[in-house]
C-alpha cells in the first residue's frame, strides 16, 4: 500500500487517520491512540502528513518531521469546506488529507520547541493580566456599593486604596475592610508575578538577536517582540508584509459583489493577542511619531488631518507596524527611521 498523503484528525486520546495514494483515493482508514501515530507514520517514510493546527499538533509535527515526513498544518476553517456529507472523525481525516493537496492551500509553519515555550509564557502572563483586571473590577464594584468612587485607571485606584482603608469616616464595616485588604494583597501578588514575566521577556530580548532587531521598530517592545517571534518565527511563512497584517486581522473586512468594493471594519482574524498588543503599541507611540520629522512621522501627521485618531491607530499605524516587523524579520536588519519610506 503506497501512501502519499496521511491526514490525521487529532483528538485528546483517539485519533482518526486517512491515507491517500498518488491518485488521491482513500486506501487507508484507521482509528488509534495518539501515542501510536508516530509508529503508524513510520511505515511510509517521506510522505505528506496533514493535520489541523490545533492543540498538540506542533508537538506531533516536530516528531513526524524528525522521521523525514513533510508536515502540513492548516487552519480548521480552511479544512471544513472539504468535509463531505455527514461530519464524523473519519470524514474529517479524509477532508484534512484532501485539503493538504490543494495548490492554493495556506499552511501553518510547525513551531519549534523554543517558540512553543515562549508562547506558553505569554499565555500565562495574559491569564494573570485578565485575573488582575477582574479583581480590580471586583474591588471597584465593592467600593461603589458603599458609596465610594475612584477615578478611572488602575494606578489611581492603587493610590487611593490605602487612604480608603485608613478613613474611618467612610463607614466600611470591619469585615469589608478586611476583605478589601485581602483583595489588595492578592492584587499585589498578581503584580509581582506579572512583573516577573516582564523581566523574563526583557532578558530574552537582550539575548536574542532577532528580538533585538524587532525592538528597534517604534511601538514594539520586549513583550511584542518576543510574542511576534514566538508566533511567526522568521516571518518567511508570509510572502509580504501585508499578508502578515491581514493574518493579524488588521485589514478591513470586504463585502464586495458585482465589482463594487465595500470595505468595513477590521476583520479581527488571526492572533488576537498579537493584534491587541500591536494596537496598544501603536497608540502609545503615536504622540512620539507626530513630534518627529521622519517619513513615518510625516505619514502619520497626514493621516491625522483627515481621519479619526482611533482609525489612524488601528487601521493604519498598527497595520504599518506589522508590515515593518515582517520586513525586519525577513530582511535581517533593524529599523532605520531616517530611511524608512512609509508608503
Amino acid at each position: 500500500m503506497n501512501i502519499v498523503v496521511l491526514g490525521i484528525d487529532l483528538g485528546k486520546n483517539s485519533c482518526s487517520v486517512a491515507g491517500l495514494n498518488a491518485a488521491g483515493q482513500v486506501v487507508l482508514r484507521r482509528r488509534l491512540k495518539r501515542e501510536g501515530l508516530a509508529g503508524l507514520a513510520r511505515q511510509w517514510p517521506g510522505c505528506v502528513v496533514a493535520m489541523e493546527a490545533c492543540c498538540g499538533a506542533h508537538h506531533l509535527g516536530r516528531q513526524l518531521a524528525a522521521q523525514g515526513h513533510e508536515v502540513r498544518l492548516m487552519s480548521p476553517e480552511y479544512v471544513s469546506p472539504y468535509v463531505k456529507a455527514q461530519k464524523n472523525d473519519d470524514r474529517d481525516a479524509e477532508a484534512i488529507a484532501e485539503a493538504a493537496t490543494r495548490p492554493t492551500m495556506r499552511f501553518v509553519e510547525v513551531k519549534t520547541q523554543a517558540q512553543s515555550d515562549m508562547q506558553s509564557l505569554h499565555r500565562a502572563r495574559e491569564r494573570l493580566v485578565n485575573d488582575r483586571t477582574a479583581l480590580i473590577n471586583h474591588l471597584r464594584a465593592l467600593l461603589l456599593e458603599r458609596g465610594i468612587t475612584v477615578a478611572q485607571g488602575r494606578r489611581k485606584l492603587e493610590k487611593e486604596l490605602p487612604g480608603i482603608l485608613a478613613d474611618e469616616a467612610l463607614g466600611l464595616s470591619p469585615r469589608i475592610r478586611q476583605l478589601v485588604s485581602d483583595l489588595r494583597e492578592e492584587w499585589q501578588g498578581l503584580d509581582h508575578r506579572i512583573a516577573a514575566f516582564d523581566t523574563e521577556f526583557v532578558a530574552q530580548a537582550r539575548n536574542d538577536e532577532t528580538v533585538r532587531r524587532l525592538i528597534s521598530v517604534p511601538g514594539i517592545g520586549s513583550i511584542n517582540a518576543t510574542a511576534l517571534v514566538a508566533a511567526v518565527g522568521d516571518g518567511r511563512a508570509f510572502a509580504r508584509g501585508r499578508d502578515m497584517a491581514a493574518w493579524l486581522g488588521l485589514v478591513p473586512r470586504q463585502m464586495t459583489t458585482g465589482g463594487k468594493p465595500k470595505l468595513l471594519g477590521i476583520s479581527k482574524r488571526g492572533n488576537r493577542y498579537l493584534r491587541k498588543n500591536l494596537i496598544h503599541g501603536a497608540r502609545a507611540v503615536l504622540p512620539l511619531l507626530v513630534e518627529r520629522d521622519t517619513p513615518l512621522g510625516r505619514w502619520v501627521k497626514g493621516l491625522l488631518e483627515r481621519a479619526h485618531k482611533n482609525t489612524v491607530v488601528v487601521a493604519a499605524l498598527a497595520n504599518k507596524l506589522a508590515r515593518i516587523a515582517w520586513a525586519v524579520l525577513t530582511g535581517g536588519q533593524g529599523f532605520d527611521a531616517a530611511h524608512a519610506v512609509a508608503a
